[in-house]
């Protein structure tokens, strides 16, 4: 009898300890995606730049927390092939207004305000402010085409019609969804979003006025999305044709998304293409020394000039014929890189920690 009872006692027992003691929380993790490798030259079906990153946990597939930096055309498209809605987009952050970075976020936009639930927050649209060119012939201007999104919608008559037929749309549009956030871009990194435990920072960085890049910092790792950031010196001599604010933005950085152009588009190989053109862009060589100085573990190579298999690059031919994934692999381990390699291919992911 008295057996039975201690039994049943630490029967009791057991289940108190089940029911108080903590349940184990999910391990981190942050995905890091590439939703459109392209350029200004459309070459089969590759997308325009944009870099999706994702931060949560096992149970929500790491997206807890959704960013998308940069958005070309056709990236609701490659959002769709993750499994990601524009609904589902916490943020949208822009390195800089050139039409193949942006042309796909109208369609961010549109999908958001059409598909989303009449509970959908805002989306915060993060910017650098207006800059003027170094001539001061003309001004970027984020906000404004934030603002003017919608604009051949409104005036051609389709939002109206779209709401007509559905009530339930907000009758302002899509542009009374998005929440612009701006800053000023300088050489020291400032925090410009955060959500939760994941902080977003950002530099300036040249390229174009206005150009910024960013890092997201995460407990399960860090990334930065450079953009096509390039040296402050516009052309030879000089040290690389690296961004040393992306260089000092990426010390410690898990992963490094970056664009990347060959060196054999270079003036001297007799393409054609224009010096200016090539020389505000980072060749993969420098990047591969910028990630080994930074102590990079992952380079992620984008917008890659020229694409893999592509016989020209834009109206420049490539001397030798199409490149390999192989040839910039060599470029870059030419530069000292030792970490892991990723030439952009649309949807190429890295995630941390690895499954």
């Amino acid at each position: 009898m008295i057996r039975s009872i201690a039994k049943i006692v630490a029967s009791l027992v057991a289940m108190v300890v089940l029911v108080t003691a903590p349940t184990a929380q999910a391990a981190p993790c942050m995905s890091v995606t590439l939703t459109g490798t392209g350029t200004p030259a459309p070459f089969k079906d590759l997308a325009g730049a944009g870099t999706l990153v994702r931060y949560g946990d096992d149970s929500n597939n790491c997206s807890a927390v959704v960013m998308q930096f940069d958005a070309g055309r056709g990236t609701v498209m490659r959002l769709a092939q993750t499994g990601v809605n524009a609904a589902q987009i916490n943020a949208v952050f822009f390195t800089h207004i050139h039409s193949d970075h942006v042309e796909g976020f109208s369609d961010i936009a549109q999908t958001r305000w059409l598909f989303g639930a009449p509970t959908t927050p805002k989306l915060d649209v993060v910017c650098s402010g207006d800059d003027k060119s170094p001539t001061g012939k003309f001004t970027v201007s984020c906000s404004k085409f934030v603002a003017h999104i919608d604009d051949p919608y409104k005036l051609s008559g389709e939002a109206e019609q779209r709401v007509s037929e559905a009530p339930r749309l907000n009758a302002a549009g899509p542009v009374a969804l998005l929440n612009v956030i701006q800053f000023m871009p300088s050489e020291d990194a400032q925090i410009v979003w955060t959500s939760g435990d994941v902080k977003v920072s950002a530099i300036r960085s040249n390229h174009v006025p206005g150009h910024a890049s960013y890092r997201v910092d995460t407990p399960a790792g860090s990334a930065v999305i450079g953009g096509d950031a390039s040296s402050d010196v516009p052309h030879p001599p000089r040290k690389s044709s690296t961004s040393e604010q992306v260089e000092k933005l990426a010390r410690g950085a898990d992963i490094v998304v970056h664009s990347a152009v060959h060196p054999i588009l270079a003036p001297e190989k007799g393409t054609g293409m224009p010096p200016v053109i090539y020389y505000r862009q980072s060749n993969v060589t420098d990047l591969g020394a910028m990630a080994q100085r930074a102590g990079t573990k992952h380079l992620m190579l984008t917008h890659l000039g020229p694409s893999l298999g592509a016989a020209t690059q834009g109206p420049w031919k490539i001397p030798g014929g199409p490149l390999t994934e192989a040839d910039y692999i060599k470029a870059t381990r030419e530069g000292g890189f030792a970490g892991h390699i990723v030439v952009g291919t649309d949807l190429a992911t890295v995630r941390l920690p690895e499954k």
